[in-house]
């Protein structure tokens, strides 16, 4: 075996330094050199050759000869193939080679991220069959789902009309009656929109888009961003795929902020694998001062093929939710959860007896005499589920008390003159309290909240909600609004909590994650305008197909709570795509036959990266064995990369030339929405 084959096997076997096919990736083997990596030195130290080759000794130690080792991985193209063809193509970061390229993650630079397909389970695996010849039957399979990011890197001297506005396509208003044109907007007073939008498009670009008309307008932003645990879609195919993420986060959530008002707030999602590193990146955006908490959701039970590796891990029960106000003063509105149990502080009862003077008696006593406690059962063991009891508490709820243990001092001066009486002390036509001989009385009536229970709300015995949430539903959450979303959809109780926490009706909800539409079908629901973004069409399942649904009174999730019964509009937008096209037809290539097909149509009506060796890639590339032997994944985020991001979607100042066939109706809605 010659050194190279050898050196190769070696560096096989840390799995950290392939790509998803096995292959090795060369920059992350630079980067672990110059990090000094352990693992990486290791490998290198146990092999005499390596060991030999890339290391000087010095008595009893050994010093690791990086640049040798940097130099000989560059020199003999020890990447994967797909890399080497990048480079050949001439693909460039920042106007240098990527092989050339160590710093691209660590400046944030913009990125667009274009997803190849749907959802997954929890645990990240499809189900599949597979032909047992032995037993001769089929057995049913699982396998971890291979999402594919095709994650271009923008440096910033790289963008020039990226982050311009868009122009808008297909646009339609839907209401009861169905699917309309539209040829205006409805505005308030002030020339806001009203309506209810569904943008289609790269949620970053459209984010820039709106700023015009929606810049310091919204209240309340919640996205349920991509947990980058390796286990949803959102699996990037580079080695850096924690500061891919990080600055994906990072270029979304500067734009979102710019269009959220002084008193705004937002509500992100996360899972504790990258909860951490994003309330740093928050703390840098929103201020350190400007946070509020981290909410913890419980949203799933110990229980089924999660608990397999139980003897490996602590398995997860919990999502994150990170708060964090834009930065002016926020009121919030607490909510409130059904107790569990009785508050054994309500011990008494207020009544007057035969004289018409106040008198406290125990609740216990009241309640056996009523048969509600039986004679040896504690008040702490009766149920709040008991009918009758609830009905009692419920009915005399301003009788039922606690003392509290501290003594008024005003009001022991009153209750002389007062004795026996109960009385209301008032300071400033504001109510201090209820008093009985010089003790405060609190009435059970100031512990009666408005708490979600069986589909409604209801007046019943509450407790505060603080950062733990553990009440609501994620099992029967899957067919909410008509749309299916194992796994991957969020309840509506959880987005009508945040919404009333932080928005009255009317005011700007947004998500730029928007999914399978949790947020927009509550929010419609609830009365409060809403902006979604979405990039991908989930077809059936699509957030355009639920809120249709909830236009024609859905009455899943939420919907007895608020009466909902029907109603109401949006309108959807797509971004007007360019080069937006082009993707598509890439993605929905079958062959590498079909990509050569399309390869020169790509040239022709396109917008390529101005630095693509066009002809080389023609004539030499693409008819290279080694090429061909990439995987179509591999093909297809080639062929991405050789098209200008810059010209994804059709700018607002170029809609009216001609080779973009926006028709006259796109056009004119466009200027409206801009007012131009």
């Amino acid at each position: 075996m010659n050194f190279k084959d050898l050196l190769l096997k070696l560096l096989k076997t840390d799995s950290r330094i392939l790509d998803s096919e096995g292959e090795l990736m060369g920059n992350k083997i630079q980067d672990l050199a110059d990090k000094t990596d352990e693992k990486l030195i290791e490998i290198l130290l146990d092999n005499p050759e390596t060991r030999a080759k890339f290391f000087l000794q010095i008595k009893d130690a050994f010093v690791f000869k990086t640049a040798d080792f940097k130099f000989y991985i560059d020199e003999n193209k020890i990447d994967n193939s797909y890399t080497q063809y990048e480079n050949r193509i001439g693909l460039t970061s920042k106007g240098k080679f990527l092989k050339d390229s160590n710093d691209v993650v660590l400046d944030f630079p913009y990125k667009d991220c274009i997803l190849e397909g749907g959802q997954s389970t929890e645990e990240g695996t499809d189900t599949y069959f597979e032909w047992d010849d032995k037993d001769q039957h089929y057995t049913e399979k699982q396998a971890k789902r291979k999402e594919i990011f095709f994650n271009c890197v923008l440096a910033k001297d790289e963008i020039d009309r990226l982050l311009e506005p868009k122009a808008f396509s297909n646009v339609k208003k839907y209401t009861i009656e169905g699917a309309q044109n539209l040829e205006q907007f409805e505005r308030d007073d002030k020339g806001t929109i009203k309506d209810n939008l569904i943008i289609k498009g790269n949620n970053l670009l459209a984010l820039h888009t709106l700023k015009k008309e929606f810049a310091g307008k919204v209240k309340l932003i919640y996205i349920d961003p991509p947990f980058n645990t390796g286990n949803d879609s959102f699996a990037y195919n580079d080695s850096f795929n924690h500061s891919t993420w990080l600055a994906f986060m990072r270029n979304r959530l500067i734009n979102s902020r710019e269009l959220l008002k002084n008193n705004g707030i937002i509500f992100i999602n996360i899972d504790a694998i990258e909860e951490a590193y994003l309330k740093v990146l928050c703390d840098e955006i929103y201020g350190r001062e400007n946070f509020i908490n981290v909410i913890t959701v419980k949203s799933s039970t110990p229980s089924g093929t999660k608990t397999a590796h139980k003897d490996k891990t602590i398995i997860k029960q919990k999502d994150l939710i990170l708060v964090y106000k834009r930065g002016g003063d926020l009121t919030l509105k607490p909510q409130y959860t059904r107790r569990e149990n009785w508050d054994t502080h309500y011990s008494l009862v207020l009544e007057k007896d035969k004289n018409e003077n106040h008198i406290l008696r125990k609740l216990v006593d009241l309640l056996k005499e009523k048969s509600i406690l039986l004679p040896n059962q504690k008040l702490e063991n009766l149920s709040l589920e008991n009918k009758e009891f609830k009905e009692f508490y419920l009915k005399n709820s301003k009788k039922i008390c606690r003392l509290q243990s501290h003594k008024n001092k005003q009001a022991e001066k009153v209750s002389r003159s007062k004795k026996d009486q109960v009385y209301e002390h008032f300071e400033s036509n504001i109510s201090k309290g209820l008093y009985y001989n010089g003790q405060v009385i609190t009435p059970l009536s100031q512990g009666i909240k408005k708490v979600y229970s069986n589909q409604k709300f209801v007046n019943d015995l509450g407790i505060l909600l603080c950062d733990f949430w553990s009440d609501i539903d994620f099992q029967n959450t899957q067919n909410e609004g008509g749309v299916s979303f194992p796994t991957a959809k969020k309840p509506e109780t959880l987005l009508s909590r945040i919404i009333e926490l932080s928005t009255d009706k009317g005011d700007i909800v947004l998500d730029y994650h928007l999914g399978s539409g949790t947020t927009c079908a509550v929010a419609h629901k609830m009365n409060r305008q809403y902006i979604g973004i979405e990039q991908l069409d989930y077809g059936k399942n699509d957030s355009t197909k639920r809120l249709e649904n909830v236009i024609n009174g859905d009455q899943s999730g939420v919907s007895k709570a608020y009466k909902w019964q029907g109603g109401g509009s949006f309108v959807y937008l797509e971004l007007a795509k360019n080069n937006q096209n082009a993707i598509d037809q890439i993605q929905n290539c079958k062959s590498y036959d079909e990509l050569i097909v399309f390869f020169d149509e790509m040239c022709e009506k396109y917008f390529l990266h101005y630095n693509i060796k066009v002809k080389q890639f023609r004539e030499e590339i693409s008819k290279e064995d080694n090429f061909k032997k990439l995987s179509l994944n591999k093909q297809k985020e080639l062929f991405i990369r050789m098209l200008d991001l810059n010209q994804l979607y059709v700018n607002l100042s170029d809609m009216e030339d001609k080779k973009y066939n926006l028709s006259k109706e796109d056009i004119a809605i466009t200027k409206d929405f801009y007012q131009i």
